[in-house]
């Protein structure tokens, strides 16, 4: 066997009603703590959906900064001011809650409060040299993964991103609280539960640490999420079809941590960058045309992956490939959001810009089982246009 290294976050609480009593569980965990600060978005600080968590950290002993002006593509200025008054507050311990974006955006408080590196020094991988403040995350989406992963994901530019990715961004604590995601648009339900698979998808085929492990959880990922991304979307308050969304996207993002994600995000960031269009929904979009380049380098594998969606396929590993892509975009439609980069504002003219920019991306084009080079890139998106 090839030697791998396997990292997650060592705590995970699956638990419907766990907002409730959130004061709790984070004094069990940081008995001596008393200060917390509280990463999250302004959409969900108004909607009360945190108050229960609010009220039970009161109950407890916390003393709570809110800070919720997180926003989607989190920009630098957003984390740094966010960082600073945390400082200000003397947060003891991070809690992101919220989607991908809070918990990325808490992860980088965590990191940035002992820190004496500037968040600039910080950008790739394992370039953090210091440790962190304690850090819990709660997802209130079933997609990024983020509670898992030890990657950041920031905007730098107009249109350009940048990653942090260190083992120090793992969580000590992740709490799965399926009744936070009941309710969630379906729109943003299936885009996030769409980026959820892709993580599973490209954990399964990354050409650079794939594991045994990794297949595993992304195996499951894929079951759980191709199970019930339709029941979730179709009725918004379906728990156990959140549930098993949730961990879906759990295991899926256990995967891509240890076995990185490739083309599909490389290609996708572009989309996000300059179109303003949500991850998830970037993902979509290019997902079943880089799926259909990959295919001569990865048939194999996406059979096997296959006969986890759709068991009982019959025939050769290229007419399984074919079986798998076809569901997939057959899933796409179903759930009623855009399928082509057209109906976000995406047109011809656009492709080179998005060419180049996706080239850029080498800390995740090398993850991919096939060699991506800017005509391929140029043709995808053509591809996706339609």
């Amino acid at each position: 066997m090839t030697p791998f290294r396997f990292q997650t976050v060592p705590t995970v609480i699956v638990e419907s009603g766990a907002a409730r009593r959130l004061g709790a569980l984070l004094r069990e965990a940081y008995p001596q703590a008393r200060r917390l600060c509280v990463v999250t978005d302004g959409f969900l600080a108004k909607s009360g959906l945190l108050a229960p968590a609010l009220d039970d950290l009161g109950k407890h002993g916390w003393q709570v900064t809110v800070i919720d002006d997180v926003v989607a593509d989190p920009p630098e200025h957003i984390v740094l001011e966010a960082t600073e008054r945390a400082r200000q507050a003397d947060a003891e311990v991070v809690l992101g809650l919220g989607g991908g974006s809070s918990m990325d955006v808490a992860k980088l408080i965590a990191v940035l409060l002992p820190a004496t590196q500037s968040i600039k020094d910080m950008y790739g991988v394992k370039k953090v040299t210091g440790t962190r403040l304690p850090l819990v995350q709660m997802p209130t989406t079933a997609g990024t993964g983020s509670e898992v992963t030890a990657v950041s994901i920031v905007t730098t530019g107009e249109t350009t991103k940048m990653g942090v990715v260190a083992p120090q961004l793992l969580a000590d604590l992740a709490i799965l609280d399926a009744d936070l995601t009941l309710g969630l648009p379906r729109a943003a339900t299936a885009a996030t539960g769409i980026d959820a698979m892709v993580h599973a998808i490209e954990a399964y085929t990354s050409a650079h640490l794939k594991n045994p492990i990794s297949d595993m959880l992304a195996v499951r990922a894929l079951q759980l999420l191709s199970q019930n991304l339709m029941r979730a979307c179709d009725n918004g308050n379906d728990r156990p079809a959140r549930e098993a969304m949730l961990l879906g996207a759990m295991f899926a993002g256990q995967a891509f941590a240890n076995s990185p994600v490739a083309a599909v995000h490389a290609l996708a960031y572009p989309i996000g960058g300059i179109f303003h269009v949500a991850h998830g929904l970037s993902n979509a979009l290019v997902l079943p045309h880089v799926m259909k380049f990959n295919a001569p380098s990865a048939c194999k594998l996406y059979a096997e992956l296959c006969d986890v969606v759709l068991p009982g396929t019959t025939g050769s590993d290229e007419t399984k490939t074919a079986a798998l892509i076809a569901h997939i975009e057959g899933l796409i439609v179903a759930t009623g959001i855009p399928r082509t980069l057209r109906e976000v504002g995406v047109t011809e003219a656009d492709l080179d810009r998005m060419a180049d920019d996706a080239m850029l991306q080498t800390r995740l084009l090398v993850n991919n089982p096939r060699e991506v080079t800017r005509s391929d890139a140029f043709a995808i998106y053509r591809a996706a246009l339609q």
